[in-house]
Parts: structure tokens; sequence; C-alpha cells
């Protein structure tokens, strides 16, 4: 019936009405030259107010007209600002002015800011922000945010998981540039594989996502954006070292060839060679690795058509297991060994062409290919995976007889083809989906918009899908804004990948049936409130959301013999509440509280057969976040702490269990609540940046993180029950390097 429903409210909504806005694009004069090249990321604005917009890659911007003012600021660093009086124009083509007598400039911007002009609930974290810690890949990227935690998955393989909305992140739809990247094989060590000097900001949406982008959005939608090779950073260099011996050397460039081609090249090395064992249970507290991982891309810019195409390549080696295993180990019980190798290759391009005359025009051709070749050993147990993927994406866009009414539509192509072998378990499967979507957006001066779309997709081995969405935003004053969202998403679960840690253990894998697609509806709210008093400035969101399940891939982690997967029989939810405070008491000074209560549940069959819903594991009910920084005039030092407070689990039964004797109700235990603290130093000089910093300085560490450490060919081992930190405390340090254009 639900889906019904919300099928009757987008139809209705598809015909609403919305009101004009100044559209128009930013450039600056092609030195010798009568042409103009276009300025990404100017920032255009109403004087005297906070409504802002910022110019995409071709240089457009779209705002809406200001009841407060009629100045129009477009500024840029480098650049002489421009204010123009706005009358009846809806249409601007602005050339800013070359500054030759600025010797220094320092901008400075919130760290992290929610998208003031989306129907979506969208946080977009800066480089400001990742630049707050050490941010060696986007796994360690999300440490001051309070709506994405990032956890291990177990003692061993240092594998590394996202929650957001109760869920862990193989329900997020994860883009690289608006094109999805981490999903599939890559789910299991895909984090670790985009190096935090590689982004140039984050986009974290919750909810349902657009349509335009696929189907697989179930709680959310992160989009990272790399740098680009026309970036203003021509140079940049970036090392770090931490007290566990692992180092890295992140090394990016990017040249300008003519006025219309460039060329970017990111590079990355990392490794870890120390046998670390804090703990004392034999193991490795974190995996030895090596990582090498490259980006080299290409962009064309002209008037009519934008193009950019690159290829990336990584390769990465791990080793963990027990202190003293070594590699000619495998195989063998001398030690317990954890070992896995991943190449990964992909070609990427994205054409879009333009027209200047009609700014809210836009034909979009995205295509992408991947393969990702893994091989993995546990103990006496070898897994090898490999996926071939093919996507392709058509978007058209423009207006319905004005400006006033946009829509998105086109077509899609995504191509999947898996083949996966655990011990005696082979699975392969070849997914072609083609789809088409339509997504219109209604906008009244963006004091109301609404988002509306759909699509249709043709599996060929689960039928048609059908994914609507709904997204709106209405601002009840200038400062409070409601937003609202519901929609369906739908996944086909890779169990094997996405439960990697699992494997690191004596349990037997059982698959009871075969797996269906997950199939979820995602309903949410939020309220956003801005103020002022006096000098402090400041916004307060609250926002709830709920996922209920159709179908959920469940995992049975109850009886410690056997990891269990079958098709939910019964419910399955995920409520999440969140509210957060962000302050700026004085200037540079910066301010972050934030509470999240998760109320998670799973159907799970018992040793009866009987279908029990219990709280979904390893998730924690509560988690508190601070974090504070302080920069002093011209940023020459900046000061950052972060603390977080994490709340109990449930953690699912250890005890042992007989063969021929199941206890009647084999019980759960609570892991206790902890907290992580977290500091960085930055001192800025010119082009230089030395920053130090510690996670973790607490010093608080899991007790016996690995069961059955002592015997790990024994019937009792499991290395995935880890809930808290593995490693103790960790200092690190590093320097920045960046020559400017």
């Amino acid at each position: 019936m639900t889906k019904y429903v919300l099928g009757g409210i987008l139809t209705l909504f598809s015909f609403a009405l919305f009101a004009q806005r100044i559209t128009g694009s930013v450039n600056e004069q092609v030195a010798n030259s009568k042409d103009l090249k276009p300025i990404t990321g100017a920032n255009v604005y109403w004087s005297g107010t906070t409504q802002a917009a910022a110019t995409d890659t071709a240089g457009k911007f779209s705002i809406p007209r200001s009841a407060q003012s009629n100045l129009l600021v477009i500024s840029f660093v480098g650049f002489r600002n421009d204010t123009i009086k706005i009358g009846s124009e809806s249409e601007l083509q602005v050339v800013l002015r070359s500054d030759q007598t600025l010797n220094e400039v320092v901008v400075r911007a919130n760290a992290s800011t929610i998208d003031r002009l989306s129907p979506h609930q969208t946080e977009i974290i800066t480089t400001r922000a990742l630049a707050k810690a050490a941010c060696c890949n986007l796994s360690e990227s999300f440490e001051t945010n309070a709506s994405v935690s990032v956890s291990y998955s177990d003692a061993v393989t240092g594998s590394k998981q996202i929650q957001m909305l109760g869920l862990n992140g193989t329900y997020i739809q994860t883009n690289v540039e608006n094109i999805p990247s981490i999903r599939g094989l890559a789910s299991t060590f895909g984090l670790n594989f985009v190096p935090g000097t590689w982004i140039q900001s984050i986009d974290v949406g919750k909810g349902a996502g657009s349509v335009v982008n696929g189907y697989e959005s179930m709680t959310g939608q992160i989009n990272v954006e790399l740098q680009k090779p026309d970036t203003r950073e021509k140079f940049y260099l970036n090392t770090y070292v931490n007290n566990f011996g692992r180092a890295e050397v992140n090394l990016n460039l990017a040249h300008q060839l003519n006025d219309k081609w460039s060329t970017g090249l990111l590079t990355h090395g990392s490794t870890l060679k120390n046998r670390i064992d804090k703990n004392g249970d034999g193991f490795l507290d974190l995996p030895l690795y090596t990582q090498y991982n490259a980006i080299n891309r290409w962009k064309y810019q002209s008037t009519k058509m934008m193009a950019q195409f690159g290829v990336k390549a990584l390769y990465e080696d791990r080793l963990g297991g027990q202190k003293d295993f070594r590699r000619e180990m495998k195989g063998t019980t001398e030690a317990y060994g954890f070992g896995a190798k991943v190449n990964r290759y992909e070609f990427f391009s994205k054409i879009a062409r333009l027209f200047p005359d009609k700014p809210y025009k836009g034909l979009g051709l995205i295509v992408n290919a991947s393969l990702h070749d893994s091989k993995s050993y546990f103990g006496l147990n070898n897994y090898d995976g490999r996926q071939k993927t093919l996507y392709g994406n058509l978007i058209y866009q423009s207006i319905i007889g004005n400006t006033n009414h946009s829509y998105k539509t086109g077509l899609s192509y995504l191509l999947d083809n898996y083949n996966e072998q655990y011990k005696d378990i082979h699975l392969t499967r070849n997914e072609s989906v083609p789809g088409a979507f339509f997504e219109y957006t209604y906008n009244n001066l963006d004091k109301f918009v609404l988002v509306a779309g759909g699509r249709v997709d043709f599996h060929n081995l689960y039928g048609t899908q059908w994914t609507p969405r709904v997204h709106v935003k209405y601002n009840l004053t200038d400062q409070t804004t409601f937003r609202a969202s519901a929609g369906k998403g739908f996944r086909v679960s890779n169990p094997l990948a996405e439960y990697y840690g699992n494997l690191v253990s004596s349990r037997v894998v059982q698959f009871r049936e075969s797996i269906r697609p997950e199939v979820s509806w995602n309903y949410g709210a939020s309220v956003t409130q801005e103020f002022k008093l006096g000098e402090m400035d400041g916004n307060l969101i609250a926002d709830f959301y709920r996922t209920n399940f159709e179908n959920q891939l469940v995992a049975d982690l109850e009886d410690p013999r056997y990891i269990r997967f079958y098709n939910l029989e019964g419910r399955a939810f995920a409520n999440s509440f969140q509210i957060e405070a962000n302050l700026t008491p004085i200037k540079r000074f910066d301010l972050k509280l934030a509470y999240r209560l998760f109320d998670v549940k799973q159907t799970i069959r018992n040793v009866y057969d009987e279908n029990v819903l219990l709280p979904r594991m390893m998730v924690s009910r509560d988690r508190v976040l601070f974090n504070a920084g302080y920069a002093l005039p011209y940023d020459k030092w900046k000061f950052d702490a972060t603390v977080q407070w994490n709340g109990k689990r449930r953690v699912p039964y250890m005890g042992h269990v007989a063969e021929h004797h199941i206890p009647d109700n084999i019980t759960s235990t609570m892991a206790p609540s902890f907290y992580n603290f977290n500091a960085q130093v930055t001192r800025t000089f010119p082009k230089w940046d030395i920053y130090l910093g510690g996670e973790n300085l607490a010093n608080f560490r899991q007790k016996d993180p690995i069961m059955g450490a002592g015997e790990p060919f024994g019937e009792h081992f499991d290395a995935g029950m880890a809930w808290g930190p593995v490693v103790g405390r960790m200092i690190y340090a590093g320097i920045r390097y960046k020559i400017i254009r």
C-alpha cells in the first residue's frame, strides 16, 4: 500500500509550479586573447544576506532573487570582487578581473555546511574539515562528522565499515564524482582506496538519494569530489608517518596545457611494516600492508563542451594474523595467517554538451568500466573474488516552459559480472540492468522546493523494479528550514564481501536458501534553525529517519559455530534520531555538539527455527560527538580536538555450544560504552603546513578482541567480534607543501 500512496504523491506533485531565479556564468579573460575561461567555485551571494551559491565546473550559477537585497556580489580568490545591482535581469555574464596587487590572501570558510538550497538533507565536508585530522583515506574522513561513524569490522584484516542511520555502509550509495564506486567486492576495503589528499569535498546526504544516480541508495548517499586537473594547486605534496610505523606519500600534479586542455596526476603510496602486538594476544593488531594508487585524468573545457576522462590503477598487499606468521607458512598450521592482494583498474569518461545561451540546459554522458580482482586467505581457507563492471548514465536536463520548472531524464545501464570462490562455495552471477528515469523539480524562490522522481530498471535476474522518490524543502522563515523525503531502495547483496571480517574465524558458512535482493523504504524529516546571538552565529539541526525492509539479507551470527545467510522473514527496521548544534561563539572558534540515538532491529531465526526480533548486532544505541576548532589570525596556528562517546551495543553470544546440546536461549551480551579522544595542531606557512596529532589519546582498547586467540585452528576461534579499538594511542605527524598557479 505504501508504494502506491507514494506513487500517487509523486504524480500529484509533478505538475506543480515554481518561480524565477537569477542565472549566469562567471569567467576570466584569457591572457592575450578575447576568449573567456569559466571560473569554478566562485562565490555568488546577495550583499548583506547569507543567501549564496557557487559556480559549477562550467562557471555556471543559479541563485533565487532576494527580498532583502538587490546587490549581487561575485568573488573569487585572486580576482577583484564584482557587485552588480540587479533589476529585471534574469541572466548574467560576469567577467572577473585579476587583482595583481594581491600579495597574500587568506580565505576562511566553514569546515562543513548544510547545503541551504538542496531539498536533500545534505552536509558538505570541505577540505578545511578534512584538514582537522590526518584523513589519510576516505574511511578516516568522518572523524568530525556526526552522521557517519567508522569502525573496524574485525581484529585482523584492518578493513573498515561505515554506518549511517543505524545501518552499515552497504546501504549507502557511495559515489566518486557521481559514479557508483564503493560497492560489490570493493565494499570490503574500498574506503581505504580513496586517499584523503585526493578529496576536494564530500557530500553526505541522508535518506533515499536522487533517482538520477541509481536504485541502490537506501539510507543515504555519499558523493566524493576529487581534485580536478584545472585546480589552482599545480603541485601538492603530503607526507605522513605515525608511531606504529605507517608511512605515506601523496603527490598531486596539475598542468594547464592551454586555454581548453588540462591534465592531472594523483598518486599515493603507503606502507606499514612494523609487527605490532600491544595487547599480547599473539596476533598483529594491524596488518602489514603496501598500497600503490594513481589516477591520470584529462579535462577539456570550451564554451559548448566539457569532457573529462582518465584511468585509475591500484595495487594493495596485506598480511596479518599471528605475529610469527610468514608468507611461506600459508596453507600450514604452523601459524595462523591472513593475506589479501587486490588489483583494481578503472577507466572513466564524463562528457557534457553545454548551451551557453541556455545555462539551464545540458546533456551529459558518464561511462565507467572497472575490474576488481582480489585473492585472500584466512588460515587454511582461501577466498578469491573477481568483479567486472560497466556503467553508463545518459542525462538530459532542461526546463518546462521557463526556468521555473526544470527536469532531468535519461537512460542508464549497469553490467556486473561476479565470480567468487570460498572453500567449496562457488558464487557466480551476471547482472544486466538497463534503466530509465525522470526527475522533476519545482522551485518557488527557494522558499519551497520539490523534487519528485522515479526510475524503472529491467533486471535480467530479478525482473522489473520501480523506484519512486520524493524530496521537499520548505523555508518556514528566513532562518528555519524544513525538509522531508521518502523513497524506495533496491540492491543485490554480496554476503562474503560484506561480512569479510567474519571469515576470520572457525565458523562454518551456510547459505540456507537463495538470497533475494534487499528492498527498503526510507522516510525522514529534518529541521534546520539558524540563529545569531550577539556576535555568535550558529545553527541547530534535528532529524529523524526510519528505514523499513521488505527483504533484507540476514547474516546470522547468533550460533558461534556458524555464519548463516538467509532472507528476512518478519520485520527489520532502523530508526535514527539526531540533534546537532554548530556554534561560532567568537571569531575563528568553531564548536560542534551532536547526539544520535538508534533503534535498529532485525528478525532472526532461533535454534528452533522460530522468528525472534532482536536488536541488530554491533550498532551503538547512543553516540555523542563534540568537536572544537580554533585558529589564530591568518590561520597561522590551528587547533582541533574531537571527543566521541560510543554507547553500548549488542554482541552475539560467544560461549561454548556443544554439538548436541544447544541452550534454549542463546543469550546476547552488551559491549560497554567508551570514549575516543582525537586532537591535532597545525602550523601554517605560505606554502607549507606542518601538523602533529593523535588518535585514541585516552588509550582505550577492547579487551581480548579475538576469541580463542591461543588456538586459532580450534573450534572457538573468532576475530570478527571487534566492537572497539584494537590498538591504543596513536601519534602522527605530517607535512603539506603546495604551489599555486
